[in-house]
């Protein structure tokens, strides 16, 4: 069996916490059942912002319930707390409590690792600019949360995903390199990379590992004299035992290609990369980088849900800040600003745009979804705009 809830146990509440559900069995059979109004925040951030993603799924489990629900956009970028030291609401839900306390813990899932992905990939895709990104890392997690991983590699900037549902979830075509396994069946570089252009579409481009029996820049070079002007690159994976220093394997590799005439061969590089190495491997000249784990694996946004209000009465436990909120936000000066308002006291800040929009209103769906490309685009058009 699989270890992995679907989509039917997730919907009837069976991933929640089990002190909701005796919660809501305590007001039900107390006759308590009030209209609350609870905020999505976290304290604090790694990072000075993060990246908001995961509302696609909050609203597939919370569609037709009576509640009420405002959001940053997916995709927004923002920080923990705003210009005044205030807790920055990233959701809002409105409605009885009962129907929706169950349902606390899966929503707070769906934003914490999402939100975590795409953050990181984000922060890496800052790092390499107009360098391309490959997210490779679901191997390294539970196979049921792929597309979830690929998504939101992806929308955090990642130019393209490996795995085949991932690329399905986002609507482009996987992305990958000749393979060790490959090479090892075929008894070389040379034969592995004439048989993949050979027998794999012509569309793919040919990018071939060159680290499996020999030095990189020979293994390189055979593999380009091979199949020529249809090997668009080399992937540098050299185990950690034998790497010495990747960034001069990279300056070593792309000077004997280019001497030897094969300038128009790219270099990849892959294996345990992350935000400390990468900017020595562009100095070298990398042309792009395949990013695992650290990706895949980035730490989750610790997102709390609280109760702030009460039958339409600012409460809320020790800690928060009590009371709806207007949320505003503008980019400017290199970084994301909010302000945070009392509900009601505002509608329109000078310079600042409203950031919270309506998702759900009594469980219809208000909010246009985009595609995994317009979202991505809209996070780069943000990061643009950021410079811490």
């Amino acid at each position: 069996m699989f270890f992995t809830a679907n989509g039917e146990e997730i919907k009837g509440g069976l991933t929640t916490d089990i002190y909701f559900v005796r919660t809501e069995e305590i007001l039900r059979k107390k006759g308590i059942n009030n209209r609350v109004a609870a905020e999505f925040t976290v304290q604090h951030l790694e990072y000075p912002w993060g990246v908001f993603v995961g509302l696609p799924e909050i609203i597939e489990l919370m569609k037709e319930k009576p509640i009420n629900l405002w959001a940053l956009k997916e995709g927004t970028v923002f920080k923990s707390r705003d210009e005044n030291g205030v807790p920055v609401p990233v959701m809002v839900i409105e409605g009885k409590y009962i129907d929706f306390a169950r349902f606390e813990t899966p929503m707070l899932g769906f934003i914490c690792e999402a939100s975590g992905i795409a953050t990181k990939a984000a922060r890496i895709k800052k790092l390499a600019g107009d360098k391309s990104v490959l997210s490779f890392g679901i191997r390294r997690m539970h196979p049921a949360i792929a597309p979830m991983i690929d998504r939101s590699a992806y929308i955090g900037g990642c130019n393209g995903v490996s795995s085949l549902i991932g690329a399905r979830t986002i609507g482009h075509s996987p992305t990958g390199t000749v393979p060790h396994a490959l090479i090892i069946n075929m008894g070389g570089i040379v034969e592995a990379v004439k048989a993949f252009d050979e027998i794999v579409d012509p569309s793919v481009p040919r990018i071939a590992l060159v680290d499996t029996f020999g030095d990189e820049k020979f293994e390189a070079l055979l593999a380009a004299s091979a199949i020529g002007k249809h090997l668009s690159g080399v992937r540098l994976d050299t185990p950690s035992s034998r790497r010495g220093s990747i960034a001069d394997i990279v300056r070593e590799v792309k000077w004997e290609l280019a001497i030897s005439g094969f300038d128009f061969v790219k270099v990849f590089v892959s294996g345990g990369l992350n935000e400390e190495n990468i900017p020595e491997l562009l100095e070298a000249g990398a042309d792009g980088f395949g990013v695992g784990t650290s990706i895949a694996n980035a730490n989750t946004i610790d997102f709390a849900l609280d109760i702030v209000e009460v039958e339409g009465k600012p409460l809320s436990k020790r800690g928060k800040f009590a009371g709806r909120k207007n949320l505003f936000k503008t980019i400017k000066d290199g970084s994301v600003h909010f302000k945070t308002i009392p509900f009601g006291k505002e509608q329109r800040v000078d310079g600042f745009e409203e950031a919270l929009v309506p998702v759900l209103l009594n469980g219809e769906v208000v909010y246009k979804e985009e595609t995994s490309d317009e979202i991505r685009n809209y996070v780069l058009s943000q990061l643009k705009s950021i410079t811490c």
